[in-house]
C-alpha cells in the first residue's frame, strides 16, 4: 500500500511539472489523474494536500467524487441556495422599501405601482366629443391621423388586441415627449410649468399600464415586436421635433390621436358582446390598477381604458385651445390627476 501511494504521488508531481506550465493561471482547470481516477484541481481549494501547485483530493477514498464535501462545504452550499431564493436588496445605503399591504391585509404585489397610484374610472365620460376642425393646422392634424389609420386597420384587421397593443405603444409617447421638453423649457426660463409637466407624465405612466395590460391578454409575435421597434423610433423622433416647432399641433395630433383610440376601443367593445372575442378574465394587474371587482372580465378592463382614452383627448385638445388662444400652458391649470 505504501508503494502504492509513493507511485502515485511521484505521478502526480510528474503531471504537476508537465501542466503547470500551461495552466496560464486559470483557476478553474481541471485535469484528469490516470493513476487512481481521482480529478486534480488548480491550487484554491480549502482541503487537500498540495503537490507541485496541484491539490490531490482524498487520494484513497472510495466515495464518489461527489460525496467528498466536508461538513462545513456543505452548510455553506445550503447558505448559497437559500440565499438564492430569498433575494435581499443590500443595506448599505440605506434604501429599503416598507411592507406594504391591501386594504384586506394582504402584502401589494407590484412594484411598478403603488396602492395610492390607483384609481376607479370614470367611465360616465361622453365618448362622442369631437373637436371639429376650424383651421389648417386643425385640418392638418385630423387628416394625418385619418391618413395613418389606414396601414394599421390594413395590418391588424380585426385583431383587436394587436391592435391595441400597437396603440398604446405609439400613444404612450406623446406625454413623455411634452412632459421633458416643458421641463426642460422649465429649468432654463426658471419658470414654474403650471403642473404640466407632472399631468402629461401622468399622462404617458397611464398609456404605458395600459399597454402593460394589454401584454397581459396578447402575446406579441416577434415581426410585431420589430413593428414596435420600428414605428416607436421614426414617432419618437417624429414627434419630437413636432412638439419643438408648434406644440399646439402636437397637442390637437393627440386629440384627435386620441379619438381615435375610443373608435378602437369602441370596436373592441362590441367584438366581446358578439362573442368573436372571448370575455376571459381580467389579468390580475389591471384588478388592482383599476381597483376593478376581482370577477372582473376582459369587457371591464377594456371599458376604463376607453374611459381613459377620452380623458386623454379631452386633455390634448384643451392644452391646444390654451395655446391657439395665444397663451402658455403654465398660464392654465393643469389637470393633475385626471384619469
Amino acid at each position: 500500500m505504501n508503494r502504492f501511494v509513493l507511485r502515485s504521488m511521484k505521478q502526480c508531481l510528474v503531471n504537476g511539472q508537465r501542466y503547470y506550465g500551461s495552466g496560464g493561471g486559470g483557476g478553474g482547470l481541471v485535469y484528469g489523474s490516470s493513476v487512481v481516477g481521482r480529478s486534480v484541481h488548480l491550487s484554491g481549494q480549502r482541503n487537500g494536500v498540495m503537490f507541485g501547485g496541484f491539490e490531490w483530493r482524498r487520494m484513497m477514498s472510495s466515495a464518489p467524487a461527489s460525496m467528498e464535501k466536508a461538513p462545513s462545504e456543505k452548510k455553506e452550499q445550503e447558505k448559497e441556495e437559500t440565499k438564492g431564493k430569498d433575494i435581499v436588496a443590500s443595506s448599505y445605503w440605506g434604501i429599503s422599501r416598507p411592507t406594504i399591504t391591501r386594504e384586506d391585509g394582504t402584502v401589494w404585489p407590484w412594484n411598478c405601482f403603488m396602492p395610492w397610484e390607483t384609481y376607479k374610472a370614470d367611465v360616465s365620460i361622453d365618448l362622442k366629443k369631437h373637436h371639429v376642425p376650424k383651421n389648417f393646422l386643425d385640418n392638418l392634424a385630423y387628416r394625418t391621423v385619418k391618413l395613418l389609420r389606414i396601414p394599421v386597420d390594413l395590418f391588424f384587421q380585426r385583431r383587436y388586441g394587436c391592435h391595441a397593443m400597437m396603440l398604446e405603444t405609439v400613444a404612450a409617447v406623446p406625454g413623455m415627449v411634452g412632459g421633458m421638453l416643458l421641463h426642460l423649457k422649465s429649468l432654463r426660463k426658471f419658470q414654474q410649468s403650471g403642473g404640466w409637466i407632472k399631468a402629461l407624465l401622468e399622462e404617458a405612466e397611464n398609456e404605458r399600464m395600459h399597454l402593460m395590460t394589454i401584454v397581459e391578454l396578447v402575446k406579441p409575435k416577434w415581426y410585431e415586436r420589430l413593428l414596435v421597434l420600428a414605428v416607436q423610433g421614426v414617432f419618437f423622433n417624429g414627434f419630437f421635433v413636432l412638439y419643438l416647432s408648434s406644440p399646439k399641433l402636437a397637442h390637437r395630433f393627440v386629440g384627435y390621436l386620441e379619438e381615435e383610440a375610443v373608435f378602437s376601443y369602441t370596436e373592441y367593445l362590441e367584438s366581446i358582446e358578439s362573442g368573436e372575442t372571448e370575455n376571459v378574465p381580467a389579468p390580475a394587474i389591471a384588478i388592482d390598477y383599476w381597483r376593478l371587482p376581482k370577477d372582473a372580465r376582459l369587457k371591464d378592463v377594456i371599458t376604463v381604458i376607453r374611459a381613459d382614452e377620452a380623458h386623454h383627448r379631452d386633455i390634448n385638445h384643451f392644452a391646444s385651445d390654451i395655446q391657439f388662444q395665444g397663451k402658455e400652458l403654465r398660464e392654465a391649470p393643469a389637470p393633475i390627476g385626471y384619469h
